[in-house]
């Protein structure tokens, strides 16, 4: 006979001995009528004439594969009618200690089964249904005691004199299974919990918040690293069970039958928990009087608290008065008086000013960073670096510096040294505007903290080397790109070759190309117009021209801007017939000069004093219908003034004047010169103020032209 059977009979008899006053003192009516209903072919929880199939989701159920599960149910449910009935003291020292496992289990299963009792005999008081659970519990022992369980079921439905129906044992055994499954998912949930509170997965949370992680994502990732975590325990603690069962077994291998019997309990005991303490509950649920249940209450109330973030607080009565006069405000009212009020009224945490902040983002942007700036320094907000880094970063994005640096200076009074991503933020609101210098100052606090910049961080400092005119720093940072295999985008290879160009550095143009092309980068017409820019801007036309004759040979036809570059880079040395040698043959190719090329020649031609030729140029200009560029007036200036054409040159001079702003020193420089050629001393003079009225100094040598020509001419009269 198994241990299982040995059980089951010590069970039966303890039962027998505790509640045999109990069923001679039931009622004849109450006994007869639970007999009638129990032994009846028609009693059935299953029966859809009462309503229950509907009601109680019933899995399927194989009768071979349940007999020990089924018998610890009956074994569990026996034990637990005794104690609710008599509450004797047990005997066996095996049940003196409290196992909350099993107590856990009684308590599920015997209220599951009475439910359905109840419903299916909704007019039988409570003596009455809990003499049908005893008797249910007696029939179901004898039978298993008897070790003719699967064939009782089997005949259950030929046999009319047999005691019990075949959907009575199916949800018996149903609700066992069902029991078990929502203990082993409680269990998993709160070791699930366990894990999400660890110290590695929460310093794991900590660093993933640090580098930018929040929200859905973050909560993802915690609960993957907690899965993560207790998988990697399950799986030590398996290799620790295999290696207590090798040991058992090499203990016990002389003797197999001691070998079986030792399996069979440990398969119990892994499948279903066994009873060690007194049930100190009733049979509708658990005494939850005992002390332990309040510390229990407070351990979940803890966990809680950093598992699921705070509600806010709702808002009724005056508070929402306030609160809807705040959201009225005009952008240049004070929301102080009222901020405090609402603070007086509601009693706010950290989640209150929150929610009212994000309302406030949703309705009114300007009022929602007034107010966000002013809860800085408000105690109930509990302030944190991220509150004035995300305000930083909201003023910069929106390019309002003097407030950003505001809440900056806000964040160093307090003593918050910047972290990772304030620095982040400064870096790319520095270079967006061009402050080289505090730009520098944030990535060498990035790097400070032992961050590696991604990519959108370089790509703010290489462009803010442009910016500055310092392109070779901007190339070394990309160097560092490169070496830490993160790919630089297009546009910054073309920022670098632009910055080198202007400044005719041939060399630094010639790099960034070539790594554009190792790069993967084919050569477009914008790149190879920069290297004819860069070799014109250098003096060699003869480049310029090699890189021309190549853009065209792998098939990019230049446009206006690229022939204008090279007729710059021949007007450098004066090569005019090639110059015109080249524009006969694109014309020849169907090359129509535009805006720019014509901007270059008139330049060229005015230089050289070719003033009619030059103002045939003009007229083609005139005839596309476009406007005169601004570096035309320039030259025209220069070049009236010194073929004494005083009117146009007076007129010229006139629309550069008016667009002061845009001239730079070199175009100051050429337009004096230009004057003081022509003779008109004073007209120079009075340009010489307006240069450094706009923060130019003057050349020496402009200086010695002006006091020789005023030596020699006088003060010409306008």
């Amino acid at each position: 006979m198994s241990l299982n059977h040995l059980l089951l009979r010590r069970t039966l008899k303890n039962f027998l001995r505790i509640n045999g006053n109990l069923l001679r003192h039931q009622s004849a009516v109450n006994i007869n009528a639970t007999r009638t209903f129990i032994t009846s072919p028609s009693f059935s929880l299953l029966d859809p004439h009462y309503g229950c199939y509907s009601s109680v989701p019933l899995r399927n159920f194989e009768l071979g594969k349940s007999n020990s599960i089924f018998s610890r149910c009956i074994h569990s449910t026996v034990t637990k009618l005794s104690d609710a009935a008599m509450e004797p003291k047990l005997e066996s020292a095996d049940v003196e200690e409290d196992d909350g496992l099993m107590n856990e289990f009684l308590s599920r299963f015997v209220w599951i089964i009475r439910g359905k009792i109840s419903e299916t005999f909704p007019d039988y008081d409570k003596k009455t249904v809990d003499a049908m659970l005893l008797m249910i519990v007696e029939k179901v022992v004898s039978e298993m005691e008897k070790g003719s369980f699967e064939q009782s079921l089997k005949a259950s439905t030929e046999n009319r004199d047999w005691d019990l129906s075949e959907d009575l044992w199916k949800t018996v055994s149903e609700v066992s299974n069902m029991v078990l499954d929502d203990m082993k998912k409680a269990t998993k949930k709160e070791k699930m919990k366990g894990f999400l509170l660890s110290e590695e997965v929460q310093e794991m949370c900590r660093f993933a918040g640090e580098v930018g992680i929040r929200g859905d994502m973050l909560r993802e990732f915690r609960f993957k690293w907690a899965r993560e975590k207790m998988e990697e325990s399950e799986f030590y603690e398996s290799l620790e069970q295999l290696k207590k069962e090798a040991c058992t077994q090499e203990e016990n291998n002389d003797s197999p039958s001691s070998v079986e019997d030792a399996s069979e309990v440990k398969s119990e005991a892994v499948s279903l928990p066994k009873r060690r303490g007194k049930i100190k509950y009733k049979i509708y649920g658990l005494d939850l009087s005992d002390p332990k249940w309040s510390e229990v209450a407070d351990k979940v109330h803890e966990a809680e608290e950093v598992l699921w973030p705070q509600e806010p607080k709702p808002i009724s009565g005056k508070c929402k008065l306030v609160t809807e006069r705040i959201f009225s405000l005009n952008d240049n009212e004070d929301p102080s008086p009222l901020l405090a009020e609402w603070k007086d009224l509601l009693q706010p945490t950290r989640v209150d000013w929150i929610t009212l902040l994000d309302k406030l983002n949703e309705s009114n942007r300007f009022l929602y960073l007034k107010v966000a700036e002013l809860l800085l320094s408000e105690e109930s907000f509990q302030t944190n670096i991220r509150d004035y880094s995300k305000l930083v970063d909201v003023h910069a994005k929106e390019n309002r510096l003097e407030d950003a640096e505001r809440i900056l200076k806000k964040m160093n009074e307090k003593g918050i040294t910047p972290d990772i991503l304030t620095a982040t933020v400064l870096v790319h609101m520095y270079s967006k505007v061009g402050n080289l210098d505090r730009a520098k100052e944030a990535f060498d606090t990035l790097r400070s903290h032992g961050f590696q910049p991604d990519e959108k961080v370089y790509n703010s400092m290489i462009m803010a080397f442009v910016n500055s005119g310092q392109p070779k720093l901007g190339e070394s940072l990309m160097r560092e790109m490169e070496a830490r295999d993160i790919k630089p985008s297009k546009d910054i290879y073309m920022a670098l070759l632009r910055s080198f160009s202007q400044r005719g550095d041939i060399s630094g143009a010639g790099r960034i190309s070539a790594t554009m092309q190792f790069a993967g980068f084919s050569p477009s017409l914008e790149s190879c117009t920069l290297l004819v820019e860069a070799y014109g801007q250098a003096g060699d036309p003869d480049q310029a021209r090699n890189n021309f004759d190549y853009m065209i040979k792998i098939g990019h036809r230049p446009d206006d801007r690229c022939t204008a570059s090279m007729v710059a880079a021949y007007e450098k040395k004066n090569l005019l017939d090639k110059a015109l040698n080249l524009l006969l043959q694109l014309e020849k190719d169907g090359f129509e000069p535009g805006v720019a090329t014509y901007a270059v020649l008139v330049d060229w031609l005015g230089k050289l004093q070719l003033v009619d030729e030059a103002e045939q140029i003009l007229g083609k200009i005139g005839a596309q219908g476009d406007a005169l560029p601004f570096k035309v007036h320039i030259s025209l200036c220069d070049m009236y003034s010194r073929a004494g054409i005083e009117k146009k040159a007076l007129q010229a001079l006139r629309v550069l004047e008016a667009k002061k702003e845009e001239l730079g020193h070199g175009d100051f420089e050429r337009i004096i010169n230009g004057l003081i050629a022509g003779g008109f001393v004073q007209d120079a003079k009075r340009l010489q103020g307006v240069m450094e009225a706009q923060g130019f100094t003057a050349s020496q040598s402009l200086q010695m032209a002006l006091r020789t020509s005023q030596a020699l001419r006088g003060r010409r009269l306008p």
